[in-house]
């Protein structure tokens, strides 16, 4: 007798003596300490890189190494994938979307490491992205890994998932409530006691983890001025309703720059042009550099300095209208320079793009207002607004804008107008699109998975595996003498013509056959190929789940062939598609 692994014996210990529910919660921890460690590697070493490329460049005048660098970050990215790791990385949470609706929640074992090595390139040496993306895919990488290691179903595989992303999030901008509103705002993790326990012990372990290795200062120290005034409100509503255009124009750029180089096939090509108008970016506004942290921390105190140091514009820094110019230039550009280090082939995530797009966003409004006297406003307060703002609106939640600006400022005070600004920036937004730049993509395919529970059952199901096999085929020349024995074998009332080579032909039915079933006279002189019909709709193999349930409907028909490359394969009924949706959805439901 073969004897069992280490594993395999630990596996069947486990579920005689630990129930379910108390070992997701002991693995939420685990995914807590690991998801946290994950955000240590992945900050202290682009932290640790950029500081050897950039400490000694003087603020005073511009430096031509930040043309050079980001294109020579992203190229080593691009080789490591290429040449030593051999697959693709994928980008940070659109990949663990995908990973959701499409691949049964598996990730890759390499998107263990490959994130951060990829994004450390890339971030380190000035591509301007962020580092949560990767840090939530290395975090989504290892919990579904776990899962698969300990033998965990899909729906315990996706909340371990929701628990990695939610972990890595809380240790990268250190707010623990922010990353479980994420997970279920983002990651659309359902909000059950069977999820929100775990949430909560992953996120405050991962937490922990990051104050303990980083320190337990907020990410973006921010002083509150003054505290929420009654008569600003009009302002954080028109800060609200700029921030919706800003996220309208971020996601259109986006989308239009992400589908030119798509369109690029060559990975050099890709590189040479992104490289080339990053570094041309960088070198004129090197506050587009790297994940912008020391330039989001400096204007949330009303310091607009980083727009002019290191650059060709400093000697004009007392300018107003050259300051106006380079707002509206960076917030601008900022956007340009995030998707062309994705489209280069850099890897990193859009969280800090968005954010120092909105405290800049906050800043430019805040110094108009004052300048056009219709003040005072408290700057820095219009600042950590923004930055709620763009979250809201670039990536559709303004919830998690509410608490992660609240938690990473310290801003706590300004949790109104928090509310204020994101809810109408949200609205704005959603006038004009109607998905993120996370799930634009997933949407336009329909494989994205929502709150909609019935869309997201319907994913789950596949076709093939509902197809209905016990149908008896016959001939086109076959008489109808034929197919009355056919008939007489037969539980069912619909019988598939197919040819030589299993080609659909037609179907016949009873109840059209009914009223000469009986006359013998007609046995030998009726053909099948008289009697069939070629059936209005049918379903091809590949169809989704939810275009087969809108075929049942438009038809109403209660069974329709199933075809693969023409070719005839079963039949799928209403009744079986329904039995397997509440068996489904039963499933789902349990907690």
């Amino acid at each position: 007798m073969k004897k069992r692994s280490l594993l395999g014996r630990f596996l069947i210990w486990r579920v005689r003596h630990i129930p379910d529910k108390q070992f997701i919660m002991l693995l939420s921890a685990v995914i807590g300490f690991l998801g946290g460690m994950s955000a240590v590697i992945i900050k202290n070493s682009v932290h640790l890189i950029q500081s050897l490329l950039t400490s000694d460049f003087a603020q005073s005048y511009a430096n031509f190494l930040y043309f050079l660098y980001p294109a020579a970050g992203i190229f080593l990215a691009v080789i490591f994938i290429k040449y030593l790791l051999k697959q693709q990385v994928g980008h940070g949470i659109p990949s663990v979307l995908h990973a959701i609706s499409k691949n049964n929640g598996l990730i890759k074992k390499h998107n263990i490491f490959s994130s951060i090595v990829t994004s450390t390139l890339t971030v380190a040496f000035g591509g301007s992205v962020g580092l949560e993306g990767p840090t939530v895919a290395t975090g989504a990488a290892i919990g579904s890994n776990l899962g698969r290691l300990l033998h965990l179903n899909f729906k315990q595989i996706t909340l371990l998932l929701g628990l990695a992303c939610a972990a890595a999030m809380a240790a990268i901008f250190k707010s623990p409530i922010a990353a479980v509103v994420f997970a279920i705002e983002v990651i659309m993790i359902d909000l059950t006691m069977a999820s929100l326990v775990p949430l909560l012990i992953a996120s405050a372990t991962a937490v922990l983890t990051s104050y303990f290795f980083l320190g337990s200062a907020v990410l973006y120290p921010f002083e509150i001025q003054e505290i929420f005034r009654l008569k600003d409100v009009p302002y954080f509503i028109l800060l609200g309703i700029l921030s919706g255009f800003v996220s309208v124009y971020f996601t259109k750029t986006y989308i239009f720059l992400e589908g030119i180089f798509s369109r690029i096939n060559s990975w050099y090509g890709r590189l040479l042009l992104g490289g080339s108008v990053l570094g041309v970016l960088i070198f004129l506004f090197p506050s587009l550099y790297g994940e912008g942290y020391e330039a989001i921390n400096t204007a949330l105190s009303g310091d607009h300095s980083p727009l002019f140091n290191n650059s060709i514009f400093y000697p004009y820094r007392d300018s107003v209208y050259m300051l106006f110019i380079l707002f509206v230039l960076v917030i601008a550009f900022k956007v340009v320079a995030t998707t062309v280090t994705f489209g280069a082939g850099g890897v990193g995530g859009i969280f800090a793009p968005t954010l120092f797009t909105g405290v800049f966003t906050g800043l430019f409004f805040a110094k108009l207002i004052n300048l056009m006297n219709l003040g005072p406003v408290f700057e820095s307060n219009f600042a950590m607004v923004g930055m709620g703002g763009l979250i809201a609106g670039v990536l559709h939640a303004p919830l998690t804008g509410i608490f992660l600006v609240a938690e990473i400022t310290g801003g706590y005070e300004l949790f109104v107008p928090l509310m204020i600004t994101a809810t109408i920036s949200y609205a704005t937004i959603k006038l004009f699109i109607p998905n993120s730049v996370y799930t634009h993509q997933l949407a336009k395919r329909g494989e994205l998975i929502t709150h909609h529970k019935d869309k997201a059952i319907l994913m789950r199901m596949k076709v093939d595996k509902l197809i209905e096999k016990d149908f008896i085929p016959i001939r086109p020349d076959d008489t109808l003498g034929s197919l009355v024995k056919v008939i007489t074998k037969s539980s069912r009332n619909a019988f598939p013509v197919v040819d030589n080579d299993n080609i659909l032909r037609g179907m016949v039915v009873m109840d059209d056959i009914r009223h000469i079933i009986f006359k013998p006279e007609m046995y030998d002189k009726t053909l099948v190929k008289n009697l069939m019909f070629y059936p209005h709709t049918v379903v091809d193999i590949k169809d989704s789940m939810e275009e087969v349930t809108q075929k049942f409907h438009q038809s109403g028909k209660y069974i329709l062939p199933v075809l693969g490359d023409g070719k005839y394969l079963g039949f799928v009924s209403r009744a079986k598609v329904f039995s397997e949706y509440r068996k489904m959805i039963k499933h789902f439901s349990d907690e």
